[in-house]
Formats: C-alpha cells, structure tokens, sequence
C-alpha cells in the first residue's frame, strides 16, 4: 500500500475519504470539487487495485493517494481511507477528530455540492447523514430489487425506512465510525453501517443534497455487478440476523 502524504499541517474539521477503482476519466474533478466543501482540508484517495492511471490522476489532483494492491472491495477503501486520516491526525498532534466525509469517485463536479450533508453532524445534531439524491440525468439504472433488499432489511433491523438505502454519500463522526466497525464487506457497507449505527443508540438522518452521478447500465457488466451488490447486502443482512440469533441463545 502506497501512501502520499502532504507536507503541511491542516486546519480544517472534515476529511473526506474517496473510495476509487479505474475512475481515471472521473476521479480529478472529484477530487478538486470536494476540495472547495467548506471545512475541507484533506482528501484521501483509495485506489482500490486499479488498472487505470486512478492514482495518479488523483495525486496530480491534490489528494493524499493510498492504493491496494489488488481490489478489496469498497468497504476495505473506507477503512484505509479513515484508516489514513487517523495517522495523519496524530502525526499532527491533532485532539479533536476530523468528521468523515464518504464520497463515490463518479461524483465530479457535484462533489462539491455537500455542505447540507456535513452540517447536521457539524451542528451536532445528527451522528451521520445520509445523502438523499435527485433523479439522475443519465438514463439506466436497474429494477430496484438491491435497494428493496436493503430498505427492507434496515427496516425489519431497526423500524427506520430508508429513502435511499444504498446511498455511499455520508458523514459521520470519528465515534460512529469506531462504533461501526468492522464494516460489512464489499457493497454491504453502507446497510451494515446503518443497521449497526441505529442499533447503537447513534442518530442518523437522510438529507437531499444535489449530487449527480454515473448511473449504472443495463449491459451484461452492469448486470453482474447488480448480483455482486444483491449478494454483498444479502450477506451484511444474514451477518447481523446470526448475530441477533446468538445474543438470543446466550441470553443475560
């Protein structure tokens, strides 16, 4: 794993964490917009094995850059990047945590668009947000059938109905992070975190931000990487069901 740390100390109170893989074509203007969030001073990178020109185009772009080897999955991303500002924030003697800002590599432009998303935690009146978007230019998309696995899964775990289960645009705060760890493997990260987070006692609210990304397709590859979703959540939902299923058996 590589690292490109800055030389300078920071200043401000949100880290954001990027989780790419062969988002060469995307990954600048990400970087760059999510730069210009206020309280922004520090974005890491996490090249997720890929085969493109990702980590440098990201570097070139002003973020600290990590890069796995070889793909380990989005929720591996995650935990490398907060990983990350965690190091950096001691090397800085830093007392109080950054807030964690988790956004897609496809966002582009829009990035920057995330303020509503940070205030609430920023305020302290949410321990995460959860960023709701509007309809998406791009034509696509597929059936639904994730997202109703996860909304409904979330809603029989805890009562809360999600608008947007699966959205991966989210802040929270160093303590909700800790608290929900280790994350669910793969794309069932952002269930997993939900559920654990709610199941702790944590506060989390949905909040419409105005983010634009890549919609995925209706081709083959699109339809393989939908399963590969299907069976990420489906496993994070099954994890926490066995989990409950043992606190029963063992009882007080």
């Amino acid at each position: 794993m590589a690292e490109q740390v800055p030389d300078e100390p920071f200043g401000g109170d949100v880290a954001v964490v990027i989780p790419a893989r062969d988002e060469a074509l995307r990954v600048g203007a990400t970087v760059q917009a999510a730069q210009k969030i206020p309280g922004v001073d520090l974005v890491v990178v996490v090249d997720d094995g890929s085969r493109d020109a990702t980590y440098d185009i990201a570097s070139r772009a002003g973020a600290v850059v990590l890069r796995h080897a070889r793909s380990r999955g989005k929720a591996a991303g995650l935990e490398t990047g907060a990983t990350a500002v965690a190091a950096i924030e001691r090397r800085e003697g830093r007392e109080r945590p950054r807030f964690l800002l988790f956004l897609d590599a496809d966002l582009m432009d829009t990035a920057a668009n995330a303020a509503p998303l940070v205030d609430p935690v920023r305020r302290g009146e949410a321990d995460m947000t959860i960023a709701i978007l509007p309809p998406q230019k791009q034509p696509g998309g597929g059936h639904g059938f994730v997202v109703r696995l996860a909304r409904d899964g979330i809603r029989k775990a805890t009562g809360f109905v999600a608008t947007q289960p699966l959205s991966g645009q989210r802040c929270l705060t160093r303590e909700a992070f800790e608290a929900a760890r280790p994350l669910a493997p793969g794309f069932g990260v952002e269930t997993g975190l939900t559920i654990d987070l709610l199941r702790k006692g944590f506060r989390v609210r949905e909040v419409e931000v105005e983010f634009h990304h890549r919609v995925t397709g209706t081709d083959w590859r699109s339809q393989v990487h939908r399963g590969r979703q299907y069976l990420d959540v489906a496993r994070a939902l099954a994890a926490r069901r066995l989990a409950d299923a043992r606190a029963r058996l063992s009882g007080p």
